[in-house]
């Protein structure tokens, strides 16, 4: 199935049978990607007198508890209540699901002290002004360890505050990448991407979202998609998520 839509004066042709699924599978256990030392995801079963909701234990079906951290327990999309004082919630937030989006690679570069940041510079060099709605980043080297791997304690790559304020600058309205968070992992509080992004407290840009952990295989192309973000109807700041690029068959100018 094919549809088209408008973006920018441009008609796009996206192919809704060829879907490119961003997520990481909430795993159960320590074999999983995990940071800022959140519990690792667990199942169990609902345990009511004679009756256990495991079919695998005799039960008539499968009825389980689950318990996760959204933030720390894999893919997840957050909105400015994640920073804010006030209460912002990600169901009233992301009111809209489908987006022009653009994926790009980079390498997070070395500081002095360490650190491995993505810098403004290196934005500029991949995406200019309203080019799309979205920005999807995939840090380089690209690996599979990065569904498993536990990033607490490892002051994993970041996003430099100037360049949140960049997309803001290019209108980018929802940010996905394949790290724990665009900030650094211990900051003392600042998360200056986070708020740069969000224009958080003076200009809150409520509609627009934050999606981390992400993983984008090595097959996906950098360039142009739809993208379809899902999540789950928590009454939360965030909430585990379904990102899925469809691939933009042609591209036709609109006459005006």
């Amino acid at each position: 199935m094919k549809i088209t839509f408008t973006r920018n004066g441009k008609n796009f042709c996206a192919d809704l049978g060829r879907p490119i699924d961003l997520s990481m599978v909430l795993h159960e256990g320590l074999d999983h990607v995990n940071c800022f030392w959140a519990p690792p995801v667990e199942y169990s079963p609902v345990v009511a007198g004679s009756f256990i909701g495991s079919t695998a234990q005799g039960g008539p079906v499968n009825f389980f508890n689950v318990r996760f951290n959204p933030h720390g327990n894999g893919t997840h999309t957050e909105c400015v209540g994640h920073i804010a004082r006030e209460r912002y919630v990600l169901h009233e937030c992301l009111r809209e699901h489908h987006f022009l989006s653009k994926l790009v690679s980079l390498y997070p570069r070395p500081t002095d002290n360490g650190d491995r940041v993505i810098f403004r510079d290196q934005l500029e060099e991949v995406f200019a002004p309203n080019e799309a709605e979205a920005l999807i980043l995939r840090t380089l080297p690209n690996d599979e360890l990065k569904k498993r791997r536990n990033y607490s304690g490892t002051n994993p790559p970041y996003l430099h505050h100037e360049a949140a304020q960049y997309l803001v600058d290019c209108g980018v309205q929802h940010l996905l990448l394949d790290l724990p968070s665009v900030d650094r992992e211990e900051d003392g509080g600042a998360l200056q991407a986070h708020h740069a992004f969000w224009q958080y407290p003076h200009a809150v840009r409520r509609q627009c979202t934050i999606t981390e952990l992400i993983f984008v295989p090595d097959g996906v192309k950098d360039g142009f998609y739809l993208l379809n973000i899902q999540t789950a109807s928590f009454d939360l700041d965030a909430s585990p998520s379904k990102p899925v690029l469809f691939v933009l068959e042609e591209t036709i100018e609109v006459k005006m």
